[in-house]
């Protein structure tokens, strides 16, 4: 112990008994080991928080709930970075009480140069509590559109399906697509030809409807018929129409196209393409 002692006497100390650049390092250095320990258990204490809420019988939203779990690791964080910083001013002899005492006064010049920070935040809140969309929401913002990978006190993160990573400050949202919240809808045309007969074409195609009703478990009403929609140069169009689970609507219609298409070739109705009449033979020939 005595050595211990004198170790750190000699190598941390100055001779007046303040520490000295090794010294205020190691102190320093602790610090951070505490913090990190102590954001670990904090996380590891909410993550059983929710843990036992969603075993509840009654229980919020599970992506809302998930929202606000990572919201709440995020002020804890920040919390304990900034007791941090004040505990590295003070090993420095910087006096924190003086600057916390005239953070009234130079809280005024600083909102000047944090206002976007603070809408930020401002903005994350009212999107959390009034629930505009959470984690693992499918929305549009803007002219970006994806999935909701974090929705954080500053900034929104949104991953698309190209793989890309879209980072949105939150006070630049004005306007929010959820695409996610109630049944969405799969919607197929299908082209024929003039000469098919309209009301065998239906028929067929009901019959493809009926069989994806009972079969597809994402379906959540129809597929419905509507009719001929369009009458164009070549073709007439058919829509059907879909309403699924969210996130479902893309496999649906590709598999009422697929089922579709195997029956209008077992029943030989034929989907029509342009063509184009080749007349060969000379013009203008002498008489």
């Amino acid at each position: 112990m005595d050595r211990v002692l004198y170790f750190f006497d000699e190598f941390i100390k100055r001779d007046d008994g303040s520490l000295n650049i090794l010294g205020k390092t190691l102190k320093i250095a602790l610090t951070l080991i505490i913090i990190r320990i102590l954001i670990k258990v904090s996380y590891v204490i909410i993550d059983k928080a929710v843990e036992s809420r969603k075993k509840r019988i009654f229980t919020v939203d599970e992506k809302k709930l998930n929202t606000l779990t990572t919201v709440l690791k995020n002020i804890i964080k920040y919390l304990y970075y900034f007791i941090g910083i004040l505990i590295t001013l003070d090993i420095f002899g910087i006096n924190t009480s003086s600057i916390l005492a005239t953070a009234g006064i130079g809280g005024l010049a600083i909102s000047f140069g944090a206002q976007s920070l603070i809408k930020d935040i401002i903005t994350g809140f009212f999107i959390l509590f009034e629930d505009q969309f959470s984690v693992g929401d499918y929305v549009q913002i803007g002219e970006f559109s994806g999935v909701v990978e974090e929705l954080g006190l500053r900034v929104t993160k949104l991953r698309d399906f190209s793989g890309e990573l879209h980072i949105i400050p939150n006070s630049s949202i004005s306007v929010v697509t959820n695409k996610t919240r109630g049944a969405m809808r799969a919607l197929v045309k299908v082209r024929v030809s003039y000469d098919e007969d309209i009301d065998r074409v239906i028929g067929v195609l009901d019959g493809v409807s009926e069989e994806l009703r009972r079969s597809n478990e994402d379906i959540v009403e129809g597929p419905t018929i509507l009719g001929v929609t369009d009458l164009g140069e070549y073709s007439m169009d058919i829509t059907v129409i879909a309403k699924t689970k969210p996130m479902s609507q893309w496999s649906v219609e590709r598999v009422l196209r697929k089922a579709i298409k195997e029956d209008f070739e077992r029943e030989n109705i034929r989907v029509p393409y342009p063509k184009m009449d080749i007349v060969s033979g000379s013009f203008g020939r002498d008489r």
